[in-house]
């Protein structure tokens, strides 16, 4: 019986390798480089297409309803658009093939 728990213990081994050897997310820097339609470069080499690039709020212009004081609603609109030259932090998908741009660099 101790081949049969030796051979259990090789095949965890070697399925948590695996799993470990994938790179299920990761952090990716990139700068925008054309906005219609929307590219985005990585390195000298890598320039992503719009096709493959997802977008959260933090990004985009978008509109909220707010009230004041006295309960007047009124909406407003948030300008908070990717530009060309802004500096962008994205999370790689497995595999590589779509990048979710999180958020953008302040620069002041």
């Amino acid at each position: 019986m101790r081949d049969m728990s030796d051979i259990l213990k090789l095949i965890k081994r070697i399925a948590i390798d695996a799993v470990n050897s994938q790179k299920l997310s990761n952090i990716v820097y990139g700068t925008v480089i054309s906005i219609s339609p929307l590219k985005v470069q990585i390195d000298q080499k890598l320039i992503l297409e719009e096709v493959h690039l997802k977008l959260t709020r933090a990004v985009q212009d978008y509109e909220v309803e707010m009230s004041v004081s006295n309960g007047a609603k009124q909406i407003y609109k948030i300008y908070n658009g990717l530009v060309q030259d802004d500096k962008v932090t994205m999370i790689r998908a497995q595999g590589g093939q779509q990048y979710i741009i999180i958020d953008k660099e302040v620069v002041e």
